[in-house]
């Protein structure tokens, strides 16, 4: 197992979805933000369950899919795991948006 670190960028994305989704209910902004959550803790049993990134290409950067959401994650070590972004998927991903 392994320990999930969510970086500024991460935190950031959650909250601009919650912001976001709350403008027309804030019932499904917390339902949206929870099953995201609740989608990353699965990294925590097997970090390697989510596919490489095709726009990085790094074995080490990955993402689950949860509905519209990437959950773009980084594997450190075999003891910590970084998210990333929580990036909508009609967006355009670079590596720059990853720092």
């Amino acid at each position: 197992m392994v320990t999930l670190f969510w970086t500024k960028l991460s935190k950031d994305d959650l909250k601009e979805i919650y912001d976001f989704i709350a403008d027309d209910s804030e019932k499904y902004a917390m339902l949206t933000v929870n099953k995201i959550y609740n989608q990353s803790q699965k990294i925590i049993v097997n970090p390697t369950l989510g596919r490489i990134v095709p726009e990085i290409r790094d074995k080490d950067v990955r993402e689950l899919i949860m509905g519209n959401y990437r959950i773009i994650y980084r594997i450190v070590n075999s003891t910590q795991v970084d998210i990333l972004r929580i990036y909508h998927s009609a967006r355009l991903l670079t590596k720059q948006k990853l720092k």
